[in-house]
């Protein structure tokens, strides 16, 4: 059943209209300030998770979002009060890690005892496009869909002699998982708006 806390968002019509504009501006200001000479590095990533933690303190308030999460932990990247909360951004059609490894042994290892543990925020990054994007996967949609297709149909290894860091789930079962009816989603107008950005002018005032 989907967590009734997420489930307000999507049914907050202020809040949906408020992701729908200002979602493509801030990811692109992640993009600019994890740029280096035109090259965006993996570490927006990172500042992408922030500005959707960042959503949900917005929406609930601080006291029920715990960010505070040990590197250690594997899928969990925020605690939504008092229940775990996997967050994941990606640009279009690129690979949806389930969690991030070192080494195909590990990757393995992890194979063997994997079953999913919490929801799923996902953000699709579609620049130039009008499509769903924001999607509230509940647990109970990947338990069916792994049920369905077993784990080695869910989770697809990295190969033998190379370093993807991270085991993907399968073009089917994210499918599936995107398409199934408890699924909950928000459609976005991509817009790329070349907005002036000083990634150094908040640094600077410190300085000051």
């Amino acid at each position: 059943m989907p967590n009734s806390e997420i489930k307000q968002i999507f049914q907050d019509s202020v809040l949906v209209a408020k992701i729908k504009e200002r979602l493509p501006k801030l990811f692109r200001i992640a993009e600019i300030e994890n740029s280096r000479a035109g090259k965006i590095g993996m570490e927006v990533g990172f500042t992408r998770e922030k500005i959707i933690a960042a959503l949900l303190i917005h929406k609930f308030g601080a006291k029920k979002v715990d960010t505070n999460i040990p590197a250690t932990e594997k899928e969990i990247d925020v605690i939504l009060d008092g229940k775990g909360l996997s967050i994941k951004t990606i640009t279009e059609k690129g690979g949806i890690k389930a969690v991030w490894t070192v080494d195909a042994q590990s990757s393995k290892d992890f194979l063997k005892e994997y079953k999913p543990k919490c929801d799923i925020i996902l953000v699709q990054t579609w620049w130039g496009k009008d499509k769903d994007s924001f999607f509230y996967m509940p647990l109970s949609v990947q338990m069916e869909v792994i049920k369905k297709v077993g784990t080695k149909g869910y989770l697809n290894l990295p190969k033998e002699g190379t370093n993807p860091r991270g085991i993907e789930f399968s073009k089917l079962a994210m499918e599936m998982m995107l398409n199934h009816k408890d699924t909950l989603k928000i459609r976005i107008n991509w817009i790329k708006e070349e907005q002036p950005y000083d990634v150094y002018k908040r640094w600077v005032k410190y300085w000051e």
